[in-house]
Parts: structure tokens; C-alpha cells; sequence
């Protein structure tokens, strides 16, 4: 079982629940999470593992040999990106814009161009007690962030619960983190800006037909849209969290808030359980 744990903006609490959800399921579970936020990767603050594997991960790009290239433009031609320009007798190739499609490879009459590989950033790999890690950093100044969250979630066993900590926000990278998982857990805040992203997030999710339920965080703050709006999509509300002192001031020292308040634990566990039922009766 794959469960994504998304949201329509960032603040919301998305890695608080992620990291709370995968600790507090059964021990005796294969449990996994994959924190696919990889432009700023946070889940190892407060999970502290131990890191025993790094990998550097590349994406394909052309190289063009121009003593076999006639500049007929067929590669530029075909590029949807503008990641390759002929210049008279030169060729130009835009690594940055390359979306590793492999269309100018194939058009090549000359067979003129090869794949190089050009450094994403990295997968780090660990464990904390019975709980794999797995993150994704990306390289500073890299643009291209959905080749690397698609190497992480390469990572996703079939013998275990993965949990998946996906960017904020609704664009591509948000869509790597949440597509073919069995589950999305949303969450959100009780405010004009949370109920917003939101609706954005439950569209994206709705194109992708995923199963989906919401966390609502800092639940007695802000006003009731968020809740009327969930009612109005049939969204269920799995678990409300109430500003708690004890739970911000847990986040500030990177400690988990089933570690400092264990009643929580019993919580974030039944939340497991209403995704797994929702989920299999699904499958039915």
C-alpha cells in the first residue's frame, strides 16, 4: 500500500502528519516513507535516521557529435522544449530545458547524437528503528525536480506500507509524488489561503482518480470553510489536529509528537487504519 501524504500549500503540517502516520503504524509492518519533497527534504529532522547509502542520481541529455552532424535540424525540430538549437554550423544543446524524451535521438538521420548523463542530486537511504528511510536531495541551481522523486519512489517496496511525504503545491512535482498511489491524505488548515489550495489539490487528485481523505491541522483556528467544502465533495475528514503547545514547541526541537504526547500514537494509528479500510474496500 502507497499513501501519499499531499497538500495545496506548504505550512500546512503535511511532514507532521507523515512522519507521526509512519512511526505510529504496527512494528511488526515492513514500513517505509519516502520524502519526495526533494527541493527541501525535512522528514530526517524529526525521524533521525541513520544514513548507511548514498546514490547520485543522473538524467539522460544529448550530446551531439558535430563531425557527424549535418545540421538539418530534425532534433530541434522535434524538441517540444527548445532544449536544442542549430546555428549555421553549430549546435546548441540547453541541458537545463532537456526533458530526457530521447525524440532527437530517434529522428537523427546521422545518428549523430548519444545520451550523457547530467547530475539530478542524490537518494539517501537509512533506518530508524523498524522504519526505512529514503529521501531525495536535489542539486542546487536544478530545475528539474520530477526525475529525482521519480527515482525515490523507484525505491517503493511491494512487500511494505509506504508512506510518501509529496511537495506542496499542485504542479508537476506534486503530481510525480501522488500518481499510482493507492491513497492520498491531504492536508490542510481551517483558513482562506488552506481552503483555497485545497480545492486545487482535490482537483488534481480527482484527474488522477485516487481515493482520498483529509487531515484537517490546527482544526479550532480559522473558520468552518474547510469543513463545508469537504461535505460539499464528499472529502472525508479522518483526523482533526487542535492547536496544541506541546505540539509546536515538539516540531521546534525536531521531536515527534507521538514521542511527547503518546495518546497521540493510538491516534495517528486509527488514521492508518481508516485509510487501509477505505482503500480495501475499494478493491472489493
Amino acid at each position: 500500500m502507497i499513501i501519499s501524504v499531499a497538500s495545496g500549500k506548504g505550512g500546512t503540517g503535511k511532514t507532521t502528519v507523515a512522519t507521526n502516520l509512519a512511526v505510529s503504524i504496527d512494528n511488526e509492518k515492513n514500513v517505509q516513507i519516502l520524502d519526495c519533497d526533494v527541493e527541501e527534504p525535512n522528514a530526517h529532522l524529526f525521524l533521525h535516521p541513520e544514513i548507511k547509502d548514498i546514490e547520485t542520481i543522473y538524467t539522460p541529455v544529448p550530446e551531439i557529435d558535430l563531425e557527424k552532424c549535418t545540421f538539418c535540424k530534425k532534433c530541434a525540430q522535434i524538441c517540444r522544449f527548445n532544449a536544442i538549437a542549430i546555428l549555421a554550423d553549430t549546435a546548441l544543446i540547453f541541458q537545463e530545458l532537456c526533458h530526457s524524451c530521447g525524440g532527437c535521438i530517434a529522428v537523427c538521420p546521422e545518428n549523430a547524437i548519444k545520451e550523457v548523463g547530467r547530475d539530478l542530486g542524490v537518494i539517501e537511504k537509512g533506518e530508524k528503528d523498524h522504519l526505512e528511510f529514503i529521501h531525495g536531495r536535489l542539486r542546487v541551481g536544478e530545475a528539474m525536480s520530477p526525475p529525482l522523486i521519480k527515482a525515490v519512489r523507484e525505491n517503493a517496496r511491494t512487500d511494505s506500507i509506504t508512506i510518501i511525504d509529496a511537495p506542496p503545491g499542485t504542479s508537476c512535482p506534486v503530481i510525480a509524488a501522488m500518481k499510482g498511489t493507492d491513497f492520498v491524505l491531504m492536508v490542510t488548515e481551517p483558513t482562506p489561503f488552506g481552503l483555497h489550495d485545497l480545492k486545487l489539490a482535490v482537483e488534481a487528485v480527482k484527474i488522477l482518480k485516487i481515493p482520498s481523505g483529509l487531515v484537517i491541522n490546527r482544526s479550532d483556528m480559522g473558520d468552518d470553510g474547510v469543513k463545508e467544502y469537504a461535505k460539499s465533495e464528499n472529502l472525508p475528514i479522518l483526523m482533526e489536529i487542535p492547536f496544541d503547545r506541546r505540539i509546536a514547541e515538539a516540531y521546534s526541537r525536531g521531536e515527534l509528537a507521538v514521542n511527547v504526547m503518546p495518546e497521540w500514537k493510538a491516534r495517528f494509528a486509527g488514521l492508518f487504519e481508516q485509510i487501509k479500510n477505505s482503500v480495501l474496500s475499494r478493491m472489493k
